[in-house]
């Protein structure tokens, strides 16, 4: 329809979820939130499962609920492995001061507090059981849509690329309450937003 090549078209589809990370990457999710780690692909066959799987990305899962317990906002980023470190920057980074986090037992995630915020934890994997699970359903079930979307509608993704895809998926969930405004809210943030030409395409391939 656009009348360019494929690998312009792809390169503008990138820099339209680059335009969405980047306004997305500028809020901080608060109140009361889920949060849990989550991984991508992996090689399948070599005897490895788990966190542990060769060639699995990890990415930090977050997600802010009303005073009901529905789901308001999530923030999906990819890290380079769940250390306390890279978590309690995480949390200063896109947790408000004050809000109340709940994870699972990993031993990382207690970093929030280094975002001023309240932790709790829940044991979800106890004599190799799953339990508990009810308490996280909301965020599980937000990580299967992401999941599922993407294996459906892109049959072949660049694992470095994942930071983005998450982003879109982001971006849309957030504003699912007003899909009137959507694309309308994009083009406006798209031309306010400096260019980015494909060597600053390629330096953005960032995790968060």
């Amino acid at each position: 329809m656009l009348g360019i090549s494929a690998n312009a078209d792809l390169r503008m589809k990138h820099k339209l979820q680059q335009v969405m990370k980047n306004r997305d990457d500028q809020y901080r999710l608060t109140g009361s939130i889920l949060r849990d780690d989550a991984y991508w692909g992996g090689k399948k066959g070599d005897g490895k499962r788990g966190r542990g799987a060769t060639g699995k990305m990890p990415f930090v899962a977050a997600l802010s609920l009303s005073e009901e317990g529905h789901p308001l906002f999530i923030k999906f980023s990819q890290v380079q492995q769940f250390t306390l470190k890279e978590i309690s920057a995480w949390s200063v980074k896109y947790v408000r001061p004050g809000s109340s986090v709940l994870t699972d037992g990993l031993g990382c995630f207690p970093g929030v507090a280094a975002a001023d915020c309240t932790h709790d934890k829940v044991v979800t994997y106890v004599n190799g059981r799953y339990t508990n699970g009810d308490m996280f359903k909301w965020l599980n079930i937000v990580l299967g849509n992401v999941k599922n979307a993407l294996r459906g509608t892109y049959h072949a993704m660049s694992d470095r690329h994942l930071p983005r895809y998450l982003a879109e998926f982001c971006y849309r969930f957030n504003r699912r309450f007003r899909l009137d405004a959507m694309v309308e809210q994009l083009a406006s943030v798209a031309l306010t937003t400096s260019p980015i030409p494909q060597r600053l395409l390629k330096l953005a391939e960032v995790r968060w």
